[in-house]
């Protein structure tokens, strides 16, 4: 395929108004894209003779991009550049065809690839670009949410609102990996008050899901959390190893904060047995092997993001081992020094009197025990009608 062949067969499917064909034709990925008749620095000349606006500009943008790609070595920058401007070409595309959706293919790939470049030339550039190419890029990105945003058709089949879904994943992908998370927030109210959100793809919802989900980890909302990762894990496709272990290691931890230890076949299965040995020291209430599993596992539960959220799970262990201390006295009204004698004894031999005092405290706070301390006496007393350590555990799937 030299240049013309191109142009002319990217021309017959746009009076077609195909969009997922012309799509296929301006991706970064596409069976094109290592043709070398298409590597051209300035084709804007041929581009104005064949195609016409608005698709000439973002024609010429990609082939630029496809120019700078296969340079020897690729120049990663100019070809964000050109693909930025492409996604600017883009959005005048969307605002020409008002009454048109059927471009919306065209805008998902741009988009992508927009993702993608900035990701390169950020690993490229290395710590002197750290965010800003990424920020820039979800600027472009923002400008066709606010396009597709603003589509107030009531005809599902028709509106734009019908592409917000995928530019809100791309988004977020972004949105996580620079950190400003807080920026999520306006992106899930729009999509949260969309009549048709069911109607997106399954693939679209479950990675909407999954980011949502994480950030209300991180809000310290885990029943939203849990209920949005359970069905990002439970209808991503069992193909999809990678993808179902990547949800379940931010689900685990919000599912044993709800007291729900996970299955060590479910945990040998996915590869990750640190939950296993986790959940292990917490039913024990042994805080020492806790902290031992938290030390060997460190840089795991770092790098995943989820090393604060594992850390909060240690006041389960506490409470297991009170509880234990509990049972064994048999009496509504336990000295405090048995708690610390009982974290001396699993290792917590730094442990203060006012340390332990801050433990109970914490725990009664959270409704993990059921009582109240006595500083007078300088002992916990706890309920005798109901259980003073409320039922924590169940199973996961």
């Amino acid at each position: 395929m030299n240049l013309y062949n191109y142009l002319s067969t990217v021309n017959r499917l746009w009076n077609n108004e195909d969009g997922n064909g012309v799509s296929r034709f301006i991706t970064i990925n596409g069976n094109h894209s290592t043709n070398v008749n298409l590597h051209v620095e300035n084709p804007d000349a041929a581009v104005e003779r064949t195609i016409p606006t608005p698709l000439d500009e973002i024609i010429s943008c990609h082939i630029k991009v496809l120019f700078y790609l296969h340079e020897n070595p690729p120049d990663y920058d100019e070809a964000y550049k050109y693909q930025s401007a492409c996604v600017q070409a883009v959005v005048k595309m969307l605002q020409a065809l008002k009454e048109e959706n059927w471009c919306l293919p065209i805008m998902y790939v741009t988009c992508l690839d927009l993702r993608l470049l900035a990701l390169k030339c950020e690993y490229i550039g290395g710590s002197a670009k750290s965010g800003q190419v990424m920020e820039k890029a979800a600027e472009c990105l923002m400008s066709c949410f606010r396009v597709c945003a603003a589509d107030n058709r009531t005809e599902e089949r028709d509106t734009k609102r019908l592409g917000m879904l995928h530019l809100v994943n791309q988004m977020f992908k972004v949105y996580f990996r620079i950190n400003k998370l807080h920026l999520c927030k306006p992106l899930i109210r729009a999509v949260e008050s969309l009549s048709f959100k069911e109607s997106f793809s399954k693939a679209q919802q479950i990675t909407y899901k999954y980011f949502v989900g994480r950030k209300a980890m991180y809000d310290s909302d885990y029943k939203t959390s849990d209920e949005y990762l359970t069905f990002a894990f439970s209808h991503c496709p069992s193909k999809f190893v990678k993808n179902k272990r990547l949800i379940l290691i931010y689900l685990v931890p919000v599912k044993m904060l709800l007291g729900y230890m996970p299955r060590k076949e479910t945990m040998e299965k996915f590869k990750v047995p640190q939950f296993h040995e986790l959940a292990c020291a917490l039913k024990q209430g042994n805080v020492r092997a806790f902290d031992d599993v938290m030390q060997k596992y460190e840089s795991f539960f770092i790098e995943t993001g989820i090393y604060i959220i594992v850390e909060k799970l240690k006041i389960i262990a506490y409470r297991n081992l009170f509880k234990k201390v509990y049972l064994i006295l048999q009496t509504h009204q336990i000295d405090l020094e048995h708690f610390l004698t009982a974290l001396k004894f699993v290792g917590e031999d730094d442990v203060t009197m006012d340390e332990t005092h801050c433990i109970v405290a914490n725990l009664i706070a959270e409704g993990r025990i059921k009582g109240y301390i006595s500083y007078q006496h300088n002992k916990l007393v706890v309920s005798k009608q109901t259980s003073p350590f409320p039922s924590l555990y169940g199973t996961t799937s």
